[in-house]
């Protein structure tokens, strides 16, 4: 157990590599309730969150997902976060649980006079996460979920639906971030025991094994989903990130941040994320020097060995004039290792 935004969380239950090989193979459960949770509504709540973050919240349909960007006006990044519209006037969104304080203040500060209230709901909500190929199958096993199996089953990628339990509304979320078909499930705090309890019971058929910190890093790190504190942080765009597809530039009325950006797509980024292949089993971690000969080009973002393609694989930073390049040595504690350019994502994602 270790200390996580404020909360004791497990790095690992019965070790790394069985934890990700059962959410490749099977179905694993997470505890994520650490994640934030706001609440925000209003006639005007949609037109201020467009204003907000860089994809277009106004286009989501009654029971769509989407993930975004949530910008300064110089383009760099407050966090990435998930926006649900769960009304016509009211939107569920979840950001990270280290920029909770962080992301609220933001967000506080770009309120109208009239028209939108925010409410930081963190602690009403628990939040488990169910992935694997097996999750639908092990929700539909479960007697909270009898009454919506066909909904299960229907169920889009960036979709959710709702239940109604003796302990209060549970929300359904088809979405995570492992690169597997999967399910996060809001709940009301003081049920998301009984949640965890009745999954684990009936996820002994399904080969269901929790899942904690280290695992949940490697299974997302595989899938190479941005991770805020290694890929985005206070110095870096979602346009560098790769996340153009979530900057949305012809949405009316603009957004935090897109004059900056703008720029940067016309003049040329600093620095490109690309997929770095280690030789051997050497690990590349955050912050490790990525060089061309004897000139340090770039940064390690991320790195792990990945259990499902058996190689040492890393996420780094490269100079945007010498990201061309296809070979690279890492400067990993006392020498330097070779690594090859790959593409990203290096898992295919199954969650479709």
């Amino acid at each position: 157990m270790v200390s996580f935004a404020g909360f004791e969380m497990p790095v690992s239950y019965s070790g790394i590599i069985e934890e990700h090989k059962a959410v490749r193979e099977r179905v694993g459960i997470f505890d994520v309730s650490h994640m934030g949770e706001f609440i925000v509504s209003g006639p005007r709540a949609f037109e201020y969150l467009d204003h907000a973050v860089t994809n277009n919240c106004s286009k989501l349909p009654d029971d769509g997902v989407l993930y975004t960007v949530m910008c300064r006006p110089d383009g760099t990044a407050v966090d990435d976060l998930l926006v649900s519209r769960i009304a016509a006037d009211r939107a569920l969104v979840v950001v990270n649980a280290a920029n909770i304080d962080k992301d609220y203040r933001h967000m506080e500060a770009l309120l109208p006079d009239d028209g939108v209230t925010l409410e930081n709901r963190s602690d009403d909500y628990g939040l488990v996460a169910v992935q694997g190929p097996r999750s639908r199958d092990l929700l539909q096993a479960c007697e909270t979920f009898a009454p919506v199996k066909d909904r299960l089953a229907d169920a889009g990628y960036y979709r959710y639906f709702r239940v109604d339990t003796a302990g209060g509304e549970i929300v359904v979320s088809r979405t995570g971030y492992t690169g597997e078909l999967g399910f996060e499930i809001f709940v009301p705090a003081g049920s998301t025991a009984a949640l965890w309890e009745e999954l684990t019971l009936h996820g002994a058929d399904y080969g269901l094994s929790p899942v904690g910190l280290a695992a949940r890093d490697t299974l997302r790190f595989e899938a190479s989903f941005c991770l805020y504190g290694n890929e985005l942080d206070d110095e870096t765009s979602p346009l560098e990130a790769g996340l153009k597809w979530v900057v949305k530039f012809k949405k009316p009325g603009g957004f935090v941040g897109k004059d900056a950006l703008a720029a940067a797509r016309e003049n040329g980024l600093k620095k490109k994320l690309v997929g770095l292949e280690v030789e051997g089993r050497n690990i590349a971690r955050h912050g490790y020097p990525v060089m061309s000969g004897a000139e340090v080009v770039g940064r390690v973002t991320s790195g792990s060995f990945s259990p499902s393609l058996a190689k040492s694989l890393c996420m780094a930073y490269i100079d945007t004039d010498r990201s061309d390049e296809q070979e690279y040595t890492i400067q990993i504690r006392k020498k330097q290792v070779a690594a090859r350019v790959t593409p990203l994502p290096f898992y295919a994602s199954r969650a479709r």
